[in-house]
């Protein structure tokens, strides 16, 4: 059961939160933002997130058999250069430990990434770890039916 409601208790906050997903929507390649969110999602334990991403990645075109594979996305063939070092960095970051971002992922994923592709990367990240941590702590629940 869910703890509390985020949106209604503190709907300033959740809205602040709201506004970045809205930024990194318009400005993150679409496939890539959704493979991020999965692999976050996972990495965090996040049920609500893994279901959510997962339906909609499916609903945008995006095949079984590349989602399934996130999980295990460094020994699977399926991804570009751009995804992988997506993944990495989205590894990375999500599981920040005290030594921060690795050089050679981030060198890697300068190779392939603009700047400013870099940068809302960056943010896409952080943002799916805020909402990981959001419903995690709040325990929300995938719906029951969709």
């Amino acid at each position: 059961m869910q703890r509390i409601n985020v949106a209604e208790v503190a709907p300033e906050a959740y809205q602040a939160v709201l506004g970045l997903e809205r930024y990194v929507r318009a400005n993150v390649e679409h496939t890539v933002l959704e493979l991020v969110k999965l692999r976050a999602s996972i990495l965090n334990g996040c049920a609500f997130c893994v279901d959510m991403h997962s339906r909609e990645a499916l609903a945008a075109g995006e095949s079984n058999r590349r989602l399934f594979a996130v999980a295990a996305w460094r020994e699977a063939p399926f991804f570009d250069e751009r995804e992988r070092t997506a993944l990495a960095l989205t590894d990375a970051v999500t599981r920040l430990g005290e030594h921060g971002v690795p050089d050679d992922v981030w060198d890697d994923a300068a190779k392939v990434w603009s700047q400013k592709e870099l940068v809302d990367l960056m943010m896409a990240i952080s943002v799916i770890n805020v909402w990981n941590r959001i419903a995690v702590t709040t325990r929300a629940q995938p719906p029951a039916e969709v």
